[in-house]
């Protein structure tokens, strides 16, 4: 087996790493500790004070991880669950009365294994208006979860989920298309 002639070097801009270093302490500090419904607001603000861009009457547990709020882009009307981790190497765009469910994991990173070093490869994610990541379920690099989709409860979504769809299982794939109810339907 060939070694590499040279140790590796660490690409991540130093501003990248000093941003990250300091969202973690304010992470620690200034978000994780504030819990409970009243300090909803606080948490956004916390999120925009770091450059996260957050619509109106959004929710987000304090147990939620971010790792880098810069990347987070979020419509009106989006519950981000306990325990949910928005891995956000590339940029992460929810809509709009979406649901991210206790647990989920949402990640742009990954690395590529077929070089020896496995540098680190990024892709976006985007969740479309209406969509629901359920419990546990993962989303890979990349991935588009359309308008009003659903990622089935531990699902693993690794290729786009078409609108309007029912996906499960590990790989996720669709079992039946959502159909909503006329009564149901939302209203602006």
């Amino acid at each position: 087996m060939r070694v590499a002639p040279r140790a590796y070097v660490d690409r991540i801009p130093l501003r990248n790493r000093v941003g990250r270093l300091a969202w973690g302490v304010a992470w620690a500090l200034l978000f994780r500790p504030f819990a409970g419904r009243p300090f909803r607001y606080w948490r956004i603000f916390v999120l925009r004070c770091f450059g996260a861009r957050i619509g109106r009457r959004c929710s987000i547990y304090a147990s939620v991880r971010v790792w880098a709020p810069w990347n987070l882009r979020l419509g009106d009307y989006v519950a981000v669950g306990p325990g949910a981790e928005l891995y956000a190497v590339d940029t992460i765009t929810i809509g709009s009365m979406v649901t991210i469910s206790q647990r989920a994991y949402l990640c742009t990173a990954s690395h590529d294994v077929t070089r020896l070093l496995k540098p680190l490869t990024h892709r976006p994610i985007v969740v479309g208006d209406y969509a629901w990541v359920a419990a546990e379920a993962f989303v890979g690099p990349g991935v588009a979860i359309g308008e009003g989709a659903i990622v089935g409860a531990r699902a693993v979504a690794v290729k786009d989920i078409p609108p309007w769809s029912i996906a499960v299982g590990n790989p996720a794939r669709v079992v039946k298309k959502r159909v909503l109810h006329e009564d149901d339907t939302p209203t602006d």
